[in-house]
C-alpha cells in the first residue's frame, strides 16, 4: 500500500457517501456506496470483508476517491449512476439497460387509443407492463385491439378523416372518427381495456354478460354478438393464465436467483392483479461477488430505467442497503413499495416458481456452452495432463454409516457418456464406515485385471481420495494414467486421518484436518441425497463458507500440494462436474436399491415361519417393504404359499413392529 493511499484511507470521511477504487493507470475498478465511507473503505484493507473478489480487488488499488453525500439514498443514486457511466470491471455489469415496452393508454382524452411506449412518464396517463419484448407487447396489443376496438390512428388523421378506413372494415375499430361511436360508448369500451389490463377479467365478463343479457332483452341482436364474442375471447385467455394468485389482489415482481461458482442467473415473475401476466429472465451475470450485492445492483438498474414499480417485490434474501431502496423506490413511484422475503404461502411457491426457472435457465446456458473437443482440449492443458483424455472413468462411493456400502464406476468417451462401460460394485472387505478403504477396493477390483485402462481416473473427494487412487496404481504396477481428485469444500473430513486406512495409504496422504466449526452450504444439486450434505445457502446456491472461504469445486492433482480452481474456464469444469455427478447419480440409485432389498430382506426374516422360498416369493410379489407393511391379510394371501392362517402370522409381526403401518 501507497503512502499517499495510506493517508487518504486513514483520513477517509465518516460520512455517506461514494468511493471509487482506481488502477494504476487511473481507471476506476470499483464503485461502491456506504453509510460510513471510513469504516467500509478500511475493511477493504485490513482483510475484515470476506468476500472472495476483493482479495483480486484490493491487489489492484491503487488511488482511492471520495464523493460525500447527504443522505444514504443520495448514494444509492450516484453510485447507480457511476456504474452506468463508467462499467468498472468489478462491479456487476447488468448490460441490459434498453427500457422495456408498456401499453399507454391516457383515458383524459375524448377517443383515447392504446401506444406502445418504451418510456413511463408521469403525465396521468395509465401504463401497463412490462413486456420484455416487442412481440410479447404486439400479441397483447392485437388481442384488446379485438376485444376493445380502439382507435389506431394519430391525432391528426382522427381529426382529418372523412371516410372508415381498413380496420374498421375488419372489426379493429369503432371509428369514432367518422361518428359511429359516441363518446360516451367509446369511453365504456375504454373502461373494459384498462379493466382487462389490471388483470380483472373475471370482473369483466360479468358486466359483459349483463350488457349482452340486456341488448338481447332489447332486440339489438348484433350487439349482443358482438358481446358474446367478447366474452368468448376473454375467457379463452384467461384458461391459459396457469398460474394464479388466489388470495392477493396486489401488483408484484417475484425475483427468483441461482448461483454456481461465478455465474448467477436471475429470473423475474410479474404478478399484475393477482395474475402472473408475464416473467422474463435477466442476462447471465459472471462475477464473483456477494449475492447481496449482485441482487442490490441488479434492483436499481433494473428498476432506474422504464420498469414499472409494483407494491411489492418478492427476494430470495434482502439485497444490500434494503431500507434506502426501498425509500428510493417509494419516491420514484408515489406509493409505498415494500420488499418481502417470505418464508411461506402463496408468496413463498411463486418465490420457488421463479428459482426452479433461474435454476433452469442457468443450467440450459450452461449446456448450450457445453463443446466436449474443447472441455477435454482445456482439461489437458490446465491440469497438465499427457493428452486430451478421450476415455475417462470416475468413481463414488455411497453408504449410510458404513451400511448398504456400494460404489460406482462411469465411463465417458469423448466427453459423452459410455453407459455400457458403468459398472456398480457391492463393497464386500470393509467393516464399518471407512470411505478411504471402501474407494480402494472398488479401484482394485476394477483395474486388477488391467482391461481396457482408461486415460484419466477422476475420483469424487479430495487429497484422500486421490492417495488411495494413486496407492491402487501403484499397488497394481500400472503406469501412464492421470488420477485427479474433484472436490469441493464440504468433501475434506473434519478430522484427522481416516480411523481405517487402506493398505499402502501413509497418513500423510490424508486430507488437511477442516475447522470443527466450518459450515459449508451446498452449491450444486449433486448434493441432493449426500451423505453429509449441507442445506442451501438462503441466497438460491450459495458462494462461500460461514467461514468465508471458497466453496467451489477443486481439482487435486499428484504432487501438487493445493487444489486448482477450473471457474475461469466453465468448459473444463462443468465437463468434470457433469462427470462426477452422475457417478453420484449411479451410486446413490444402486444405494436405495440395496438398502430397501436389505431393509425387506431383514424384515421377513424375523418373522416365524418365513424361510426362503416364502421370502423370495413376498419380494416378488411386492418388491418394497412399504408395500409389504401395508398389505392387508387378504392382499397377503394372493401370494404363492402364503395361506390364511400364515397371513394372519405376518400381519400380527408387522403390527407389532409397526403399528401405524397397516392398511385399512
Amino acid at each position: 500500500m501507497s503512502v499517499d493511499l495510506d493517508a487518504k484511507i486513514r483520513h477517509a470521511p465518516r460520512s455517506p457517501g461514494v468511493y471509487l477504487m482506481k488502477g494504476a493507470e487511473g481507471e476506476i475498478l470499483y464503485v461502491g456506496k456506504a453509510r460510513n465511507l471510513k469504516a467500509r473503505i478500511r475493511a477493504y484493507f485490513t482483510r475484515t470483508d470476506s468476500r472472495a473478489m476483493i482479495p483480486f480487488l484490493v491487489s489492484r488499488v491503487r488511488d482511492v476517491a471520495f464523493v460525500i453525500t447527504e443522505t444514504e439514498k443520495e448514494a444509492l443514486i450516484l453510485e447507480n449512476n457511476l456504474i452506468k457511466e463508467h462499467r468498472p470491471r468489478y462491479n456487476v455489469d447488468f448490460r441490459d439497460d434498453k427500457a422495456y415496452f408498456h401499453i399507454r393508454i391516457d383515458p383524459s382524452e375524448a377517443f383515447p387509443r392504446f401506444q406502445l411506449v418504451r418510456r413511463h412518464k408521469r403525465d396521468g396517463a395509465r401504463y401497463f407492463g412490462p413486456y420484455p419484448s416487442s412481440a410479447a407487447a404486439k400479441e397483447t396489443l392485437r388481442f384488446l385491439q379485438t376485444i376493445c376496438p380502439l382507435r389506431t390512428c394519430r391525432d391528426r388523421e382522427l381529426r382529418g378523416r372523412r371516410r372508415p378506413c381498413i380496420e374498421r372494415e375488419i372489426g379493429r375499430c369503432a371509428a369514432p372518427c367518422v361518428g359511429l361511436i359516441d363518446s360516451v360508448a367509446y369511453q365504456g369500451l375504454v373502461k373494459d381495456a384498462v379493466s382487462f389490463l389490471e388483470g380483472r377479467g373475471k370482473a369483466l365478463i360479468v358486466e359483459l354478460r349483463k350488457r349482452m343479457e340486456a341488448a338481447s332483452e332489447a332486440l339489438r341482436y348484433e350487439e349482443a354478438a358482438a358481446l358474446r364474442d367478447r366474452i368468448a375471447a376473454i375467457e379463452q385467455t384467461l384458461e391459459k393464465q396457469r398460474i394464479v394468485s388466489m388470495t392477493g389482489q396486489g401488483d408484484r415482481d417475484v425475483f427468483g436467483l441461482h448461483r454456481e461458482e461465478d455465474w448467477t442467473q436471475v429470473f423475474a415473475l410479474f404478478v399484475r392483479g393477482g395474475r402472473v401476466v408475464d416473467q422474463r429472465a435477466f442476462p447471465l451475470i459472471r462475477l464473483r461477488a456477494e449475492t447481496g450485492e449482485l441482487l442490490s445492483t441488479l434492483l436499481v438498474r433494473y428498476y432506474d430505467g422504464a420498469a414499472e414499480i409494483p407494491d411489492e417485490i418478492v427476494l430470495p434474501l434482502r439485497p444490500e442497503g434494503s431500507e434506502v431502496m426501498a425509500e428510493w423506490l417509494t419516491e420514484k413511484r408515489g406509493r409505498s413499495v415494500n420488499f418481502l422475503v417470505p418464508k411461506r404461502g402463496e408468496s413463498r411457491a411463486l418465490l420457488g416458481i421463479a428459482q426452479r426457472n433461474a435454476e433452469n435457465t442457468l443450467r440450459t446456458a450452461r449446456l448450450a456452452d457445453h463443446r466436449p473437443e474443447e472441455a477435454l482440449r482445456l482439461l489437458a492443458e490446465k491440469l497438465g495432463l499427457g493428452r486430451p483424455p478421450s476415455r475417462i472413468e470416475c468413481f463414488d462411493i455411497s453408504n449410510l454409516g458404513g451400511r448398504y456400502a456400494v460404489g460406482s464406476l462411469v465411463a465417458f468417451r469423448e466427453g459423452l457418456p459410455a453407459k455400457e462401460r458403468y459398472r456398480r460394485f457391492r463393497i464386500r472387505t470393509v467393516p464399518g464406515a471407512d470411505d478411504y478403504a471402501m474407494m480402494y477396493e472398488v479401484l482394485k477390483r476394477r483395474y486388477a485385471g488391467r482391461e481396457a485402462l482408461p486415460d484419466l481416473i477422476v475420483v469424487d473427494g479430495g487429497k484422500g481420495q486421490l492417495g488411495v487412487a494413486m496407492a491402487v496404481l501403484r499397488d497394481l504396477a500400472i503406469e501412464g494414467v492421470d488420477v485427479i481428485g474433484l472436490a469441493k469444500e464440504r468433501d475434506e473430513p473434519a478430522v484427522g486421518p481416516s480411523r481405517l486406512s487402506p493398505p499402502g495409504i501413509s497418513e500423510t496422504a490424508e486430507a488437511p484436518e477442516a475447522p470443527a466449526d466450518a459450515v459449508l452450504y451446498r452449491l450444486h444439486p449433486s448434493a441432493r441425497g449426500r451423505k453429509g450434505a449441507g442445506t442451501p445457502s438462503p441466497d438460491g446456491g450459495g458462494r462461500q463458507s460461514a467461514m468465508g472461504g471458497r466453496s467451489e469445486d477443486r481439482v487435486y492433482l499428484p504432487g501438487r500440494k493445493d487444489p486448482i480452481y477450473l471457474s475461469r474456464w466453465p468448459a473444463a469444469l462443468f465437463l468434470l462436474q457433469q462427470i462426477r455427478d452422475e457417478a453420484h447419480r449411479f451410486a446413490l440409485a444402486y444405494h436405495r436399491k440395496v438398502k430397501e432389498k436389505e431393509d425387506l430382506g431383514s424384515l421377513l426374516d424375523q418373522i416365524p415361519g418365513i424361510g426362503a422360498m416364502r421370502k423370495k416369493a413376498l419380494l416378488i410379489h411386492f418388491g418394497d417393504v412399504r408395500r409389504v407393511r401395508a398389505a392387508s391379510i387378504q392382499d397377503l394371501q394372493q401370494v404363492e404359499g402364503i395361506g390364511r392362517e400364515m397371513a394372519g402370522r405376518i400381519r400380527e409381526f408387522l403390527d407389532a413392529g409397526n403399528p401405524t403401518g397397516r392398511a385399512q
